[in-house]
């Protein structure tokens, strides 16, 4: 009897489109690899949708009915990226109605989207990060410009409301931008050096690892249009020397245990000659095939779609003490 999996995409934030891709993708290679798939969209409006109807009236009801959707699942694959999806709101559902779920749990999740608290989680495990400042949005306008700085929502993805400020005239725009995605912003330094992805996994076994690093290659900031319109360039595996390879990939298991996560998860860092400075996490990051992560895992010598089915594996498991590999 196949293993019936239950595909979530779109979301109630900027990333809708990009998680329909991720949701789109996933489920294409779990039906290639057996699985018995049911694909279910949540609308910008928290509507649940499945094949073009909706299930149930309004965000309540169709959520209602979803969850029996869920209670029927064997495990749920939720490609829902960004807020009220990636932040542990939807791994939160999945417990409560006791369904294995893809990913990190709901803590992992919230501490992760939370781009100021993972940096305390960072600094506490001896992980660098760039020195800021976290501010609200009632706070604008008392903050002073003396640097170069990255301002960034809090708690979004994609690169969504981010903005490399480089003027003092710049800074109340850029504030506001981020002010549309959520209440609070993150003000930091900008940090020099090469942008390196590293990917974690854990496996159905208990075994924590990563596959090679992947380096960024984009003209000026890694914004949202660079991820999307395909100007940017990845190497994979990025030419490292083992000493960085090494502190890169430390830094990344360090990130993962510390913050309990499961699944797969994305950690960003910029090299510097100081060594890696983590930028961000990513618990449920883009999973098309075209992805930082799948690339990672494919060098590894991981297809996509034996990954998406190990991490089907893994969340059917009880949690296991992980084997760092």
């Amino acid at each position: 009897m196949s293993t019936n999996v239950l595909v979530i995409g779109g979301g109630q934030n900027a990333e809708h489109e990009v998680s329909l891709a991720s949701a789109a993708a996933v489920g294409s290679a779990l039906r290639s690899g057996g699985f018995a798939v049911t694909a279910v969209t949540i609308a910008r409006d928290g509507t649940w949708i499945q094949e073009g109807i909706a299930l149930g009236a309004g965000a309540a009801g169709s959520l209602a009915a979803a969850v029996a959707l869920i209670d029927r699942a064997d495990v749920v694959f939720p490609a829902v990226h960004g807020a009220l999806g990636e932040d542990g709101a939807l791994a939160a559902l999945c417990a409560l109605a006791h369904t294995p779920v893809v990913g990190s749990g709901s803590g992992a999740g919230a501490i992760g989207m939370d781009k100021w608290v993972t940096k305390l989680v960072a600094d506490a495990v001896g992980v660098r990060t760039a020195p800021g400042i976290a501010i609200s949005v009632d706070e604008i306008d008392d903050l002073e410009f003396d640097e170069d700085v990255v301002v960034k929502p809090v708690s979004a993805g994609s690169s969504y409301g981010v903005t490399l400020v480089r003027d003092a005239a710049q800074l109340r725009s850029a504030l506001r931008t981020a002010a549309e995605y959520d209440r609070r912003i993150l003000v930091e330094r900008v940090m020099r050096g090469r942008e390196i992805d590293v990917a974690v996994m854990r496996d159905a076994d208990g075994t924590v690892w990563a596959p090679p690093p992947l380096e960024i290659h984009a003209e000026g900031l890694f914004d949202t249009a660079a991820k999307y319109d395909g100007s940017a360039r990845f190497t994979v595996p990025a030419e490292l020397s083992d000493a960085d390879r090494r502190a890169l990939t430390e830094a990344a298991l360090t990130m993962f245990d510390a913050l309990g996560c499961s699944g797969v998860a994305r950690m960003d860092f910029f090299l510097t000659e100081d060594g890696p400075v983590l930028n961000e996490v990513n618990t449920m990051p883009g999973m098309t095939a075209a992805s930082q992560v799948p690339r990672m895992f494919q060098a590894a010598g991981v297809a996509y779609p034996e990954l998406v089915a190990r991490l089907v594996h893994s969340a059917m498991v009880p949690a296991l003490a992980p084997v760092v590999r």
